[in-house]
């Protein structure tokens, strides 16, 4: 296989349909880098990264029979990688330090990994409007930046900023609420 050959979406399903390697391989090293930064947001063990991204790769390789191509290939494998971060960190409860609002941070505040776990914080996040949930679910989670998010909605950059600074509002007052002291500094 070349490495440097870049197959359709079409071609990697089908592929990976047959159970054929080198499309597997392409599929992997297509999505590689960014399913990792995926997962780096989340962890700074490169390790339990590679695994929870390996974990995402299996499951999108058992599953590609359920893929439509009713959306993008990539945010398909996406949404199975994040699901492999989400079933680790369950799993793994001592790890709490799911949520990362700024791609700056390295985890969110101490005393809200403590205190809060991935589901609590994704049910503050359902408490906002729909298009500010979506945005910041776009940038924060799954990693998307404000020009991708601009696309993938149909708004502006702008739009998708304000939507995300809305967000980080709604939920420092959510945890200031709910007595988590200075852990919202870093939203």
């Amino acid at each position: 296989m070349k490495r440097n050959r870049k197959y359709t979406d079409e071609e990697l399903v089908a592929g990976c349909l047959n159970n054929e390697r080198k499309f597997q391989e392409a599929l992997y090293r297509q999505f590689f880098p960014k399913m990792i930064g995926l997962c780096m947001r989340y962890t700074t063990d490169k390790e339990i990264a590679m695994e929870i991204v390996n974990n995402g790769f299996l499951r999108a390789f058992k599953k590609m029979d359920t893929f439509s191509f009713k959306g993008s290939l990539e945010g398909w494998v996406r949404k199975l990688v994040f699901h492999s971060v989400s079933d680790y960190f369950r799993k793994n409860s001592k790890y709490g330090e799911l949520i990362i609002f700024e791609e700056k941070d390295v985890s969110s505040a101490a005393k809200v990994v403590n205190k809060l776990y991935m589901d609590d914080l994704l049910k503050m996040i359902k408490t906002l409007p729909p298009a500010t949930e979506r945005v910041f679910t776009l940038y924060a989670i799954e990693g998307y930046n404000h020009r991708e998010i601009a696309e993938q909605l149909s708004i502006s950059e702008g739009t998708s900023k304000w939507h995300l600074s809305e967000a980080r509002t709604r939920l420092k007052r959510l945890l200031k609420l709910y007595n988590f002291e200075n852990s919202y500094e870093r939203i």
